[in-house]
């Protein structure tokens, strides 16, 4: 897709956004089952379904997907789609590759040490960049594919959230 086309197409969303900033808000959601024979969930994606368990380090035997490396998956994957849709736009060539890198301390996950954290407490997302944009068009598209990446936003900003619970008693 080149910037002429990406601009067809984002244009008349841009504007209806801009009339009707309601119809920009869509909610996105993700389904699990628990079939209740193993520890794992799996996860229907747009293309497959994905059985997520335990990593290695808290027990897994590394077969099934960690759900760690599925953020850090998505956070690539947000990335990259929106480095290139900026770099479309900027009408910039680049290729290369995109990595993400988060730091668990799994006592925490596992309650051996109530004062370790929960989570990934640093994540690093770098870009190794093929391309003939000079330093202040990469600098530009960097800064821009930060602004606009959705999950890593999402990471950055600790967004509101809540769990709810309904159960079934059989």
């Amino acid at each position: 897709m080149d910037a002429t086309r990406l601009r067809d197409v984002q244009t008349p969303l841009k504007k209806q956004y801009k009339e009707d900033p309601a119809s920009a808000v869509v909610t996105l959601h993700a389904d699990g089952e628990l079939d209740g024979t193993g520890v794992a969930c799996r996860v229907r994606t747009a293309t497959a379904l994905a059985e997520a368990g335990l990593h290695p380090a808290t027990g897994g035997d590394g077969t099934q997907l960690c759900s760690g490396d599925m953020l850090l998956e998505a956070l690539v994957a947000c990335a990259g789609v929106t480095l290139r849709a900026v770099a479309t736009s900027m009408g910039l060539e680049v290729s290369g590759t995109v990595r993400a890198e988060g730091d668990l301390d799994f006592r925490g996950t596992l309650g051996v040490d109530k004062e370790a954290p929960v989570g990934f407490r640093d994540v690093r997302l770098s870009f190794a960049l093929d391309t003939t944009a000079d330093e202040e068009q990469v600098a530009s598209l960097i800064r821009l594919t930060e602004r606009y990446c959705v999950v890593l936003q999402t990471i950055k900003g600790n967004p509101h959230t809540d769990v709810a619970v309904t159960t079934n008693r059989s």
